[in-house]
């Protein structure tokens, strides 16, 4: 009986103790600490239909941003392109690329409806390495592919956590 006792108390003492040390789950949706007034954004961007876009939109929509049309909101967020990059970092002994740097970044900014700047134009870069084998070309574009969808998120969450902060600081 006391073990049994014991798994009990230590059961529903991890998630206090979890809760009072400030451990949280990534993405939930107090994480962003944006302001009631933030929580209603209208998104302008040349590709609202690209991958990127409708990453971002679904981020911001799981943490409670709600997208409206220019009218109803009251900030405006503006977003670039995704650019990509690749360059090798390093050669093998048959001089072929060993290892490659991916560069995710994209430029955004926070304006009001009436026009002003309430967040200063800003870019989101992410920036990984991968190893690269010459004998496996199909393998590494797969790989490549599935690491800009992992930056994609990333970038997204990168441009909440700074509005976030922006926000709650003004």
């Amino acid at each position: 009986m006391s073990r049994a006792l014991t798994t009990l108390l230590l059961t529903l003492a991890l998630p206090v103790l979890l809760g009072a040390c400030g451990f949280q789950l990534r993405g939930a949706a107090s994480s962003t600490g944006l302001p009631e007034d933030w929580r209603q954004l209208h998104l302008a961007t040349a590709n609202p239909n690209s991958e990127f876009s409708r990453d971002l939109q679904s981020r911001f929509s799981a943490n409670g941003i709600e997208w409206v049309e220019r009218s109803e909101a009251a900030y405006i967020l503006e977003l670039g392109p995704e650019r990509f990059s690749q360059r090798n970092l390093s050669l093998n002994s048959e001089a072929r690329a060993a290892e490659f740097e991916l560069t995710m970044q994209a430029s955004f900014a926070v304006r009001a409806v009436d026009g002003s700047l309430a967040m200063e134009p800003a870019d989101a870069v992410i920036v990984k390495q991968m190893e690269n084998d010459p004998r496996n070309v199909v393998g590494k574009a797969e790989e490549i592919r599935i690491l800009q969808r992992e930056m994609r998120g990333e970038l997204s969450r990168q441009i909440l956590r700074r509005i976030g902060f922006h926000a709650a600081a003004r």
